[in-house]
This record gives C-alpha cells, structure tokens and sequence, in this order.
C-alpha cells in the first residue's frame, strides 16, 4: 500500500505548485502537501480557488506507470477518496459531478485538480489537488446559492486533520486497487451528476450545445446526445442543467 509522506504548512501560495517543484526534482510517489491556507488557489482552467482557513487543501504526488489514457482514473479515484472521507467523518455522501468537482445538497463541496506530465503515450507523474470545504461559512456571501461545506450540512465544526487523514487512508486502499487492476469508472460513473439529465454545455470557442447528458466513456469524457440524435463526446467544457426537460 502506498505510503504518504505529509507535509503541512501554515500558507503557501499553491499546493499545487509546490508539489509540482518537487516533483520536476523526483520526489517519490506519496509526497503530500497540506496548508491551511492558499494565498493563490487555482482550479480547473486555472481559475482561482478561494482558499481561506477553514478548508482542506491538499496536492499529492503520484507515479502509477501508467497509459496516458487512463490518467482521468486518478481524479475518479480522489474524488471517490473524498466521498469516503465525508461519509467516514461527517456522515456526509456526497455526489461526484462531471467533470471534477463533489456536491451535497445540489452545491458545490469539493473539487479536484490533476496536472499529468507524459512522455509519449504513459504518464510520468500526477499531481492531484484537493479543495474540501470543511469549515467554512457560506451563507449571506457571494456563493451562498452555490457552495457548502461539511460544517453547514453538519451543523458542527470539525478536525481538518481528521478530515485529512481519513482521506489518505481511503485513497491508500483505492489506489491500492486501482494498481491491481480494478477500475474506478463504474463507482464513480453511478452517481455521476449530470447523467440522465438535460445539460446545456459551454465550451471554448465553439457554439453552446444542449441535450442530454447518456454516459460517460472509460478515460472520463462526458457523452451528450443533443436533440438531433447526434453523439458529442466532451473533454472540457461548462456542463450545468438545463432550465427545460422534456
């Protein structure tokens, strides 16, 4: 089983980008970095991520040896970490939702971050990033309609650290799995949000697509049927329900 060696500082400016230094230097597979605070988050698309006190924010280093292809495994093997650790600690399930991020109660809990390095056609490394909102408050803000953490569905403050540790322990076992073979796909595929529902989808510098979202494919990719029967297979992109079912 994987051995995580944790580091945890006060501030830094990104998890992920110190990760990312130690591992351009071959830090070895484990390598975990936990702050309690992020003066420049950032998310998918390099957006920037809020990260006040009161969140976990944890990047982590691996080298599976694997396909290229498979690389989008890892985020479902995080992602699936994190709904252990919500459901071990909080008594909280929540659902993953296309393409990285984790929502309870329809908001935003979590989300994960996977930068890959390659070479060819197999992945050197990958740095996966977690933002979990532990302890934060959200309501009366900006992201009130849109965020929650574990403290608001609980009612109780909790131990960031505990929190932390039970996902290391859940990715351990998962990660251990996945080296022997066995996929996370269809776990996480299940309860993946948006399937089965009318999605609207913005992607960059192509028109918005509407239809239905059907499936998702092994290396990650959302299948959306549109209204015309047609199979689009989206890699990136804004996926939110559409305000009309039919």
């Amino acid at each position: 089983m994987i051995d995580f060696t944790v580091i945890t500082l006060r501030s830094v400016t990104s998890t992920q980008a110190w990760v990312a230094d130690w591992a351009a230097m071959d830090a070895r597979e484990g390598l975990a970095l936990i702050a309690r605070e992020q003066t420049a988050g950032r998310g998918r698309l390099d957006r920037r991520w809020e990260s006040p006190p009161g969140g976990l924010y944890l990047s982590l280093l691996l080298r599976p040896g694997i396909p290229l292809a498979q690389a989008n495994q890892l985020t479902m093997l995080v992602s699936l970490a994190a709904i252990d650790a919500c459901q071990r600690v909080a008594d909280v399930r929540p659902r993953p939702k296309w393409p990285n991020d984790l929502l309870a109660e329809g908001k935003k809990l979590a989300g994960v971050l996977t930068e890959l390095v390659s070479e060819r056609d197999r992945l050197r490394y990958a740095i996966i990033g977690l933002g979990l909102n532990v302890n934060k408050d959200f309501d009366g803000g900006p992201l009130a309609s849109t965020a929650t953490s574990l403290r608001q569905l609980t009612g109780r403050e909790l131990d960031i650290g505990r929190v932390a540790d039970a996902f290391l322990q859940a990715l351990a076992r998962r990660y251990d799995g996945f080296r022997a073979g066995i996929s996370p796909h269809a776990e996480w595929a299940r309860r993946l949000e948006p399937l089965g529902r009318r999605v609207e989808v913005e992607r960059s510098g192509q028109p918005r697509l509407v239809g239905r979202a059907v499936g998702v494919t092994p290396e990650g990719a959302l299948r959306v049927l549109d209204d015309a029967g047609g199979e689009h297979v989206i890699w990136a992109g804004d996926v939110r329900r559409s305000g009309f079912e039919r």
